[in-house]
């Protein structure tokens, strides 16, 4: 028997060997990316089995380092107090030990003044007026003097904080 090919026999058979080819290569694509799958499957199951406890004691530490900067803030705002209470306290001393100093200041002033007024002029009240107008402006200008040293301003009462 001949065997005789016609040109459409020869394009049919070609058609025939490539879509087995293709069908052999589809399959063997379709293997692995199941493969592939079931890894990633696998991989996704570990993961959550590990990670997750992870997240849970990430949350207890977080929860944990919380309640010590609790404790840090209150700590903080325990020494800030205490400051403020030191602060306070210092501030009453100055001022309990400033005042008398800046009346003394203001009498040894005015006796001085009043002194020399009283010997120049020979007038008791002129001397007075004197001695009192030197000391209050020695006063107020030891009051300056003070408060661009930093130290407490004087005044008839201490400072409030």
């Amino acid at each position: 028997m001949l065997l005789a090919f016609t040109l459409s026999d020869v394009g049919d058979l070609a058609l025939a060997v490539f879509l087995i080819a293709l069908g052999i290569g589809l399959f063997y694509a379709f293997f692995q990316l199941g493969e592939l799958f079931h890894r990633l499957a696998n991989l996704v199951k570990g993961t959550e089995r590990e990670v997750l406890p992870v997240i849970a004691k990430v949350g207890g530490t977080v929860d944990r380092v919380n309640d010590q900067l609790l404790k840090v803030d209150t700590m903080s705002d325990s020494a800030v107090d205490a400051v403020q209470s030191v602060d306070r306290a210092v501030r009453a001393v100055s001022y309990g030990v400033s005042t008398p100093v800046q009346k003394a200041v203001g009498l040894v002033t005015g006796l001085r003044f009043g002194a020399s007024s009283y010997k120049v002029d020979r007038d008791w009240r002129a001397a007075v007026a004197e001695a009192k107008q030197a000391a209050a402006r020695r006063e107020h200008d030891f009051v300056e003097e003070l408060a661009r040293r930093g130290g407490p301003t004087g005044g008839t009462t201490p400072p409030v904080a």
